[in-house]
């Protein structure tokens, strides 16, 4: 399936990831370690050059080409990728939903962008991908990232106690979701 790219702010573009876009995503991982490190997995130094991001791209790729995820990045010309928006786990049948992952580069926070490409991704999933429902999870302590997904018309559901290891210790989330639809699974 090809989805095109959407106009999410001025000059920002939500589009599919590309294997051209490695070098560029892991300078924009390095631009933003210390931003992204009370929400990410430590020991990732491979993961923030272009080679990991090449190597994580083609696995990406090949779950995309499968139907599995559906990852996107932020494209803000020549700014360059200032975020990644991704659907994770896609599951089709009865269940029709996926996992959001996101995140918006430090310098373009605060600016609803997060909230506006958050807002495209439910759109495309619920449209273009046919889901009923996106689920997502953040920190407890990432009041940015619940705002923003409010605003999307997430609703919490529940806390998932030391639900993943992050920032070097099992960290409790608040896990969300978001009804796109109730149309039959098709």
């Amino acid at each position: 399936m090809i989805i095109e790219p959407r106009t999410v702010a001025p000059g920002v573009a939500l589009r599919p990831v590309t294997l051209a876009d490695a070098a560029a995503l892991a300078a924009a991982y390095e631009a933003n370690h210390e931003h992204l490190r009370p929400w990410e997995p430590r020991g990732r130094d491979h993961f923030r050059t272009p080679e990991g991001q090449a190597a994580r791209l083609a696995e990406l790729l090949e779950l995309r080409d499968a139907g599995r995820v559906m990852p996107w990045v932020l494209d803000a010309g020549d700014a360059g990728i200032v975020g990644v928006v991704n659907l994770n786990n896609v599951v089709r049948g009865a269940f029709r939903s996926a996992q959001l992952g996101y995140w918006v580069a430090a310098g373009w926070s605060g600016r609803g962008l997060g909230t506006a490409a958050v807002g495209a991704a439910c759109a495309l999933a619920g449209e273009q991908l046919g889901l009923h429902r996106v689920e997502a999870g953040t920190v407890t302590s990432n009041s940015a990232s619940q705002r923003v997904l409010e605003k999307c018309g997430f609703e919490r559901i529940g806390t998932a106690p030391r639900y993943l290891h992050i920032d070097g210790a099992w960290r409790d989330h608040y896990l969300f979701q978001r009804i796109l639809n109730d149309r039959d699974p098709r």
